[in-house]
Parts: structure tokens; C-alpha cells; sequence
């Protein structure tokens, strides 16, 4: 049987990332998100519940979302669950599940006020790198889109 592994999740983070290094100097962001699920019961009344997650990322995702991202800023992240167990100081076995970070988006726009973290609107891909130029104007160029043939080949 084939197995799938993989979480797509969209919420805001609950706290500020926090940005580390491995002894190999590779960058760890650990960040929590809340996901909020609202629906209407049998009586017809609005429900709410939130579900708490920890998120990872690593590379130039983690330094991207260190840099630009704060505490209730909307995100969508897609990765995979990982599971990790442990003793703890106590004695006592511990467990956590989180989500590790291929993918992410950040969503919403930039901070009201020019805010000292801005949001861009690009997402980081699995390789770390930016997106590649599309051959469109970059965002905030009001000039049209260029044509093939000129302004001759506009139908109206």
C-alpha cells in the first residue's frame, strides 16, 4: 500500500518565529499557527474551535519567514507531519507532532502603517529560491502587459 504524507494549512501565527542554527549552521525557524474552524450547529448557532500547530522550517524558508513574519500574521503552509518522541529531564516520555515546511505562502497584504516586517507576496518553493521572472510587469507597474504584435492586435 502506498503511503501520502502531506498538510496544506492556512491560519495566523501565534507567536513570533524563532530563528536557531544547527551545528552545521543550516537555519531552523519554529513558529506555532492557529487554525480556526467555524460552523453552524443543529440549532442553527455559529461554532468556533481553533486547532494549535507547530510548524518548522529549515534553510532559506526558515530565514524567510524569520525575516517577514510576525506574530498573528496570516500564512498557508504545506509540508508533512513529523513525529517526535522523547524523555524529558523528569523522566516523564513526551511526543509532539508537528509540521515540517516545504512550501509556504504568505498571505494577506502588507502591514498597515509600514510596518517594520513587510509581507511580500511571493511564495518560497521546496528549493529555497524566489520564483523565477515571469515576463510580467513586477507588482505596483501599472503599465499594460506587453503584446505580441503591438497596440494594433487590441480587438476593440
Amino acid at each position: 500500500m502506498a503511503n501520502y504524507n502531506r498538510v496544506i494549512l492556512a491560519g495566523n501565527l501565534t507567536r513570533d518565529p524563532q530563528l536557531s542554527y544547527t551545528p552545521s549552521n543550516t537555519p531552523i525557524c519554529k513558529f506555532g499557527m492557529a487554525i480556526n474552524r467555524r460552523w453552524r450547529d443543529q440549532q442553527g448557532n455559529t461554532q468556533e474551535e481553533t486547532c494549535f500547530v507547530d510548524c518548522t522550517a529549515f534553510a532559506r524558508r526558515a530565514e524567510t519567514i524569520n525575516q517577514y513574519m510576525s506574530k498573528g500574521q496570516p500564512i498557508l503552509v504545506e509540508g508533512r507531519l513529523q513525529f517526535s518522541q522523547w524523555t524529558s529531564q523528569e523522566g516523564q516520555k513526551r511526543s509532539k507532532l508537528e509540521v515540517v515546511i516545504d512550501n509556504f505562502q504568505f498571505l494577506g497584504g502588507r502591514p498597515a502603517g509600514g510596518g517594520e516586517r513587510p509581507v511580500p507576496s511571493a511564495a518560497v518553493p521546496a528549493g529555497g529560491a524566489p520564483p523565477t521572472d515571469s515576463g510580467m510587469p513586477p507588482p505596483g507597474d501599472d503599465s499594460p502587459p506587453p503584446t505580441a504584435g503591438g497596440e494594433s492586435d487590441i480587438p476593440f
